[in-house]
């Protein structure tokens, strides 16, 4: 009997220190396109997209604060997200491992996706 697959939500978030460089950049590009071509191939991924840096942050009841943002400056931004099928957290974080983007300071946080059908 095989284990259900449950959703994954992997985070890219850029790490500390300065970006890539031009070259690296281009290195990145080219190692993530293999990468997920992988995970697409095994049907590991269900949805996938890279956030624009700008947007806009809507707080307090009924909207009523809104604000730009996310700000670079922040700690945490995340710059995109892929979703993915695993059949546990341990497997989402063996499949985060093989992201290409972490030998350039990029960091993904591994999440579960909650189930919220009734």
């Amino acid at each position: 009997m095989s284990t259900p697959s449950q959703y994954m939500l992997l985070l890219l978030q850029p790490g500390a220190g300065p970006g890539p460089t031009p070259a690296e950049l281009q290195e990145i590009m080219a190692r993530f396109g293999v990468w997920m071509g992988e995970l697409y191939a095994k049907r590991i991924v269900v949805a996938t997209n890279g956030l624009e840096p700008t947007g806009k942050i809507v707080r307090e009841p009924g909207g009523t604060v809104i604000t730009d943002g996310p700000y670079a400056e922040a700690k945490e931004i995340v710059g995109g997200y892929i979703l993915i099928n695993a059949a546990s957290l341990d497997e989402a974080v063996q499949i985060a491992r093989g992201c290409p983007g972490l030998h350039y300071r990029l960091a993904v946080e591994v999440r579960p996706v909650k189930n919220m059908a009734r």
